[in-house]
């Protein structure tokens, strides 16, 4: 009987893994080496001991013929190296200290005997890895805790090593959460949810949209590794960077921390949008905790405790036009119902111009977070390594969803755990196995802020409960009310994990082999408030709307999934300087089921509705398997360690994030979702629900043949170290991403007919129902490059001194570039390439730097202890995506969504610096051409079609943020020490501008009304802090 492929390509993928047994992630370090005599032979048989200075384990291993040897597996933290073979002296280096998944090479000279010569030399970790393909940068223990970070998050850190970027404003889990910090980063062109977070080897990501489930303390911090470039075999499940993070642990000696952190508006500066004669925005912080870390049983069971609390009261600054006095007038004088009652939800201006409102709304945050760590040494052969952390958060977010005025907004509360556990066994000195395991589980909701029946307010839109009002949009004036859409809704995630990971020694080999199997659990509610848009403040006068959007019913789902991964790497010394590298990965990611069989697509053959695994249609795309060589070398040029150049090319795959079916259980028969989308056939709001639903279903569906998405990145580098312990690179980074996920309008119209009006008359769902609306359709049709030249320089601290500089010159352009998180963007969905754009994060240069210096005051305690560090970081701005806001242009028998077409351009895209009499920033200095021509000053043409200006064609205003802080360390005893500090963010108080208005026919286009990111958080303005903390 023939096998069929699918299930040959499964086998084989399998026994890929059942070979190399089960393994993932390498938070470990490894230890290498060769041993030589004073002539240079090698010394086959030398006994060499790495011994643990923080536990006082040892590790002992002996050269092999070639005189080498390797200890893989150790934890990060300080080791004495010993080394001695019959005939000659002793070698010793008494502290060495090795990180997060490094591999360090310290080569040993022996000298004979008879000389009684006991060689011991001042160790530390060279500044280059000279055995690994893999480009990558460690955050250690004395930057994560030192350098200032405002918000204490250690994210905040990824943007200072090659290839970061400070996220743009219209990112999605790269916008800081306040109090939490963000939810990922952006490095090396890759997409904000490609990143892989790992935690003691184990995976840290909600895969529901594929970000990281929370932010460990930097109290448990150790430090973290961020590879970004041609990593290892070993990496898998994502196509972008993986953070490793290493978490403390104890050791023989008891120490310990508490410490306050505080801040309050009156040491702040205004926001440059909070002027005088407005009330400051209020910002009140403290953020405290503690840490202690010992022995249980010395030498062999050590623990590490931490607790770390914020509370958090703070008010956003709010920018929003608004009805004028006379437009209020009006409202009263028409007298529609719905306009009426609305009317006091809309706050009156109180701008010189009569136009705007200029305020804040109320934002809390508390949070708690408790970890726990627990290291047992049974022997010198086996360890055990648990990790818990738990966190609960509660926030109120006033404008992220968008509303521009108070009162709105959402609050959502949080429970978010994660354990691993790692047994680490060494079965001899040629074989060490890693085996772990562990989860992580986020539970989550979110309400409206305002609550109430929308019919009290004359709002028809299908719902007869206190949820909330519609979120609603007028688009000339860029007010944005009531909502959020979306919401009530909540998720409780859970991952588990296994893997195992085996390293053996075999000559100049250095085998690696091992798999993971995980598997996820998303259970979701959503309801929803919906979506009205007026296009024109008339229209909101009149209560009648061009836009609405609902599902009036809660509806759940439990999506599971399932995937095994095995690789096989081989780190080949083909000579004393040639290292090669070889590896193979599989990947085998489930496509994702639901629990109750809720799942409904289109399946456009038949023009049907199609529950899956139904009527002869299985599941919700076809099953994808990823085969990903990995490959490259690394060279020691003048074989000192010195200088080595380095190259690869790796093929990563993505696994999908699971938000991409779960709109498939709000289709109709579960749910029954309309859309009405029209410029000018608007609808009243008290009858909104009806006449959508005369236009027909909704539908969301994903691609039959949708794929993984996959990266392929590659690499050449050349890294020298100069005197002093300073290293620098510069090298060529670059990739191409395909697959990429995307959303396209399956109904989109032709000719101002769209393809499908009705449902086929044989449909096993709502035969011949009406379909005259959008069709949300996720597909693999993205894709993406990247090219940059990296340099940096950088000098782990010695002396007192410690920095690290990083410049890139890059260019990033895609298709699309928010995946998970992202809605209909394609100018025109049957030709997504006319979208072809620089990235939205794209920047084209960029410098950052960190710096420690310890100050040379000596004498006594009180001139004693000073330390400066800081951060300072600039770049060139974003770009911008100027639309088509005339909504005759953008729906109309043209697209079917608004906000992605395009204009004409016929003049360039002028851009200058001004302060308006309204408080905004003039930066966008051209004009929509008026029907008549074009005329001086004006750029953009706005057509009924499609434009053919690119996307994302102009640029927005940069980046740049200096961060300060000093501190006081004094002892108080010779165990305890009093440490103050003070940091000062944004210490220049230079404001960093969010991006202008960029629909072409609102009253604020090309104008500026936000700094990038919110009051305490980076770039703001000037924000002081101080600080308080006993060591011991």
């Amino acid at each position: 009987m023939k096998m069929s492929a699918r299930y040959f390509k499964l086998l084989a993928g399998l026994a890929v893994i059942l070979i190399s047994a089960v393994g993932y992630g390498q938070t470990t370090a490894t230890l290498s080496g060769t041993v030589t005599d004073a002539s240079g032979a090698v010394v086959a048989g030398a006994a060499v001991k790495v011994h643990s200075l923080d536990t006082n384990a040892d590790r002992d291993v002996v050269t092999d013929s070639a005189g080498e040897y390797v200890v893989p597996s150790l934890q990060p933290g300080s080791y004495m190296l010993h080394v001695n073979a019959s005939g000659f002296g002793s070698y010793t280096v008494p502290r060495l200290t090795l990180q997060v998944d490094q591999r360090v090479e310290i080569n040993v000279k022996l000298s004979v005997a008879s000389t009684g010569e006991t060689v011991e030399v001042t160790g530390a970790a060279p500044v280059i890895d000279a055995n690994t393909i893999t480009v990558g940068q460690v955050i250690d223990r004395t930057t994560v805790q030192e350098i200032p970070l405002n918000g204490r998050h250690f994210l905040d850190l990824t943007v200072l090593t090659p290839g970061g970027v400070t996220a743009p404003q219209n990112g999605n889990l790269t916008t800081p959460s306040r109090g939490l910090g963000a939810n990922s980063f952006i490095t090396a062109g890759n997409r904000e949810d490609s990143v892989n977070f790992q935690i003691n080897g184990v995976n840290l990501n909600d895969m529901v949209q594929n970000q990281i489930t929370f932010q460990p303390s930097i109290n448990t911090t150790s430090e973290f590794k961020i590879n970004n470039s041609t990593y290892s075999a070993e990496y898998g499940r994502s196509s972008g960077s993986i953070v490793n993070v290493s978490t403390r642990s104890g050791t023989n000696a008891f120490h310990g921390e508490a410490f306050d952190y505080f801040r309050n508006e009156a040491l702040d500066a205004r926001n440059y949008f909070n002027r005088k004669g407005a009330k400051q925005a209020p910002l009140k912080r403290n953020n405290f905790g503690g840490a202690i870390g010992g022995p249980i049983w010395r030498d062999r069971t050590f623990f590490f405790l931490s607790y770390e609390g914020l509370i958090q009261h703070q008010s956003l600054t709010l920018n929003s036009g608004v009805l004028s006095l006379a437009q209020r007038a009006q409202v009263t004088q028409v007298g529609n119902p719905a306009s009426v009652a609305l009317l006091p939800l809309i706050p009156l201006p109180n701008d010189p111009t009569g136009t705007r409102f200029i305020g804040s709304a109320s934002g809390p945050v508390t949070v708690h977070q408790g970890t726990a760590d627990v290291l047992h040494q049974f022997s010198s052969k086996d360890t055990l390594h648990g990790f818990y952390a738990f966190q609960s958060d509660v926030r109120t977010e006033p404008n992220l969803q968008g509303n521009t005025v108070p009162g709105f907004g959402d609050s959502r509360n949080a429970h978010r755990q994660v354990l691993t556990l790692n047994e680490t066994h060494v079965f001899g000195p040629k074989l060490v196995n890693e085996a772990r395991l562990g989860f992580n589980r986020i539970s989550i909701a979110f309400n409206p802020s305002f609550v109430a029946n929308p019919n009290d307010y004359h709002i028809s839109d299908g719902l007869n409960s206190a949820i909330g009002l519609p979120q609603m949009t007028i688009t000339d004036l860029s007010l944005n009310f009531g909502g959020p859409s979306g919401f009530p809704q909540g998720r409780t995630d859970t991952l588990g994990v296994v893997y195992d990971t085996a390293t053996y020694l075999t000559g100049k080999h250095t085998l690696k082999f091992g798999g993971e199997f995980r598997r996820f659990l998303n259970a979701n509610f959503a309801g929803d408030t919906g979506i009205v848009g007026f296009n024109t403040t008339a229209n909101f006068i009149n209560g009648v709307a061009n836009v609405f959007t609902i599902t009036p019913s809660t509806v759940s789902s439990r999506v599971y999934v399932n995937a095994v991964g095995g690789f096989v790497q081989d780190n080949y010394k083909l000579t004393h300087n040639l290292t090669l590298e070889l590896g193979f990965r599989f990947e085998w990611n489930g496509t994702p089921t639901e629990g109750a069989n809720r799942f409904v697509v289109f399946d456009p053959a038949t023009v049907s509705l199609v529950r899956t695994n139904t009527n002869g249609f299985g599941s919700v795309y076809k099953q994808n398997y990823n085969w990903e060589p990995r490959v490259g070398f690394a060279y020691d040029v003048f074989g000192t360690g010195k200088t080595v150049l380095r190259g690869g090319y790796g093929y990563m795959a993505d696994q999908p994030a699971t938000n991409a079916v779960t709109p498939l259980a709000s289709n109709t028969p579960f749910a029954a979702p309309v859309t009405y989308n029209s410029s000018t056939a608007p609808i009243p709001l008290t009858n909104l629900y009806g006449s959508a639903a005369a236009a027909g279903l909704t539908v969301n569906t994903i691609d039959r043949n949708f794929r993984n998405a996959y990266t392929q990145t590659y690499n050449l580098n050349l890294q020298q170290e100069f005197p002093g312990g300073v290293a620098m690179q510069i090298g060529y980074f670059g990739s191409v991403g395909r697959q990429l996920r995307a959303r396209v309008n399956l109904n989109q119209p032709v000719n101002g007919m769209r393809p499908y009006l009705t449902l086929s008359g044989s449909s096993p769902i709502a035969a011949g129902a009406a379909v005259n609306s959008n069709f949300a359709e996720v597909d693999s049709g993205g894709s993406s490059s990247y090219n940059a030249l990296w340099l940096t320089a950088r000098k782990n601290l010695a002396h007192g001194v410690q920095f690290n500089m990083t410049y890139n010159w890059s260019k990033s352009m895609d298709l699309n570039s928010l995946g998970s998180q992202g809605g209909y963007v394609f100018q025109d969905s049957y030709n997504p390439q006319t979208n072809l754009g620089l990235s939205d994060f794209d920047v084209r240069n960029r410098i950052s730097a960190n710096a420690i210096y310890d100050l040379p005051f000596k004498g006594n305690r009180f001139v004693e202890g000073f330390r400066l560090s800081g951060i300072a970081q600039w770049q060139t701005g974003n770009p911008m995506n100027i639309i088509n806001s005339g909504v005759a242009a953008t729906v109309n028998g043209l697209t079917g969504t608004g906000g992605t077409v395009r204009p004409n351009l016929v003049g360039p895209i002028a851009t200058s610096k001004s302060i308006l009499t309204n408080g905004n920033v003039g930066w966008i200095t051209s004009t929509v051409c008026p029907a008549s021509g074009v005329v001086a000053g004006c750029s953009f043409v706005n057509v009924n079609g499609f434009g053919n200006l690119r996307r994302n064609a102009g640029t927005g205003p940069g980046f740049a943020d200096i961060d300060v802080s000093i501190e006081k360390n004094t002892k108080l005893t010779e165990r305890f020490t009093l440490q103050l500090r003070a940091d000062a963010f944004d210490v220049l108080n230079h404001p960093s501008f969010g991006q202008p208005t960029l629909a072409d026919t609102s009253t604020n286009f090309g104008q500026i009304s936000s700094t990038r990111f919110a009051v305490s958080d980076l770039g703001s303005s000037r924000q002081l802090q101080l600080a308080g903390k006993i060591l011991f």
